[in-house]
């Protein structure tokens, strides 16, 4: 069986997003989407524990054999990074890597909306990212945040499981911490960030109560406060948010969270139409007056609606945004057509 290292070069050079290494089966490279069989030779257990071991600390391994599961990222000279899982299946191990490009990628690069920049410009409030795993989220931010290191003085903190995209200092100062290595937990490592005289705060996930409660309360103190969370679209962030806090704080927590919301960017990536690349499919909203009094009066079930008849305010939905690109011949109907019927 081929080295690990000979595997990741052979996918960086067709441009694979993921590798998936397990046992039983010949290593599987993700290009434009679609997993590829590299190879006959099946892995073996030795293998995966090999490789595994070739990228991991002593120390890595020891919490790997107590949790069974563990995330880091490590990079190869001159290649690139990866962000890696190395978890146990079937008492063997099995290894998922994403390459994460070490060029941040301009903004204007990946066809999202232009009123982000705009966005991304107020002094304080929440801004979501969200959407399935594999759907460009991390590039999304890693973008955003470069754009602002570009071109405004800011002290960015950035709280990442495990960090991914390396940002250089232009004209802010930005200080990326791990959660695991740097800070024991997001609520923990936001909480401490608070205290670190931040402008903007990047929350890898906002996965729990405290997460949550903690990155409002930021955005409400002056803070420019970004997020992700795993939702296929504006109104369902919304009551992900809504629905993890107790029934008794939910009506408080709505009279915040539409204070301090600024835009929900929900996106999924399709293969083109000529299985050359991926393209992003977006939808954005936009919180205005009327955004607001649809979450304080318990009627965000009415934002869909509202999203698709305020193109001119900027905003449109997940749907729109396909018919666009099927229309343009950029992606194909029969690639979008799962999606269609999944928000009907």
């Amino acid at each position: 069986m081929e080295r690990l290292d000979q595997i990741l070069h052979m996918a960086f050079e067709q441009k694979a997003s993921d590798v998936h290494l397990t046992v039983g089966v010949p290593p599987m490279i993700r290009i434009n989407g679609d997993l590829k069989q590299h190879g006959e030779e099946l892995l073996t257990p030795e293998d995966t524990v090999r490789m595994a071991k070739s990228i991991m600390t002593k120390e890595q391994w020891e919490t790997l054999l107590e949790k069974r599961e563990l995330d880091f990222s490590f990079g190869i000279k001159e290649l690139t990074r990866f962000r890696v899982n190395v978890y146990h299946q079937r008492s063997n191990i099995g290894i998922a890597l994403r390459l994460i490009p070490t060029r941040i990628p301009e903004l204007d690069s990946l066809h999202v909306p232009e009123t982000l920049q705009q966005l991304c410009t107020k002094a304080q409030g929440l801004i979501l990212v969200t959407g399935p795993t594999g759907s460009g989220k991390s590039t999304t931010l890693a973008s955003l945040i470069n754009y602002m290191n570009k071109k405004m003085r800011k002290h960015v903190i950035t709280l990442e499981d495990p960090i991914e995209y390396l940002h250089q200092n232009h004209f802010s100062v930005i200080n990326q911490r791990e959660i695991g290595h740097d800070s024991l937990s997001f609520a923990n490592g936001l909480r401490a960030a608070l205290r670190q005289d931040p402008d903007v705060i990047l929350v890898g996930e906002l996965r729990d109560l405290e997460t949550i409660s903690i990155a409002i309360t930021a955005a409400e103190t002056g803070h420019l406060v970004f997020g992700t969370l795993h939702t296929p679209n504006a109104p369902a962030t919304i009551d992900r948010i809504l629905d993890v806090f107790p029934a008794n704080q939910q009506g408080q927590i709505r009279i915040q969270l539409a204070s301090v919301l600024i835009a929900i960017l929900s996106q999924r990536l399709f293969p083109t139409a000529d299985n050359r690349a991926r393209r992003v499919a977006t939808e954005l909203l936009i919180n205005n007056h009327a955004v607001a009094n649809l979450i304080r009066n318990e009627k965000v079930h009415q934002i869909f609606n509202f999203m698709q008849t305020s193109k001119s305010l900027g905003m449109h939905t997940l749907e729109m945004s396909m018919n666009e690109l099927i229309d343009k011949k950029i992606i194909t109907r029969e690639v979008a057509a799962p999606y269609f019927r999944e928000m009907s």
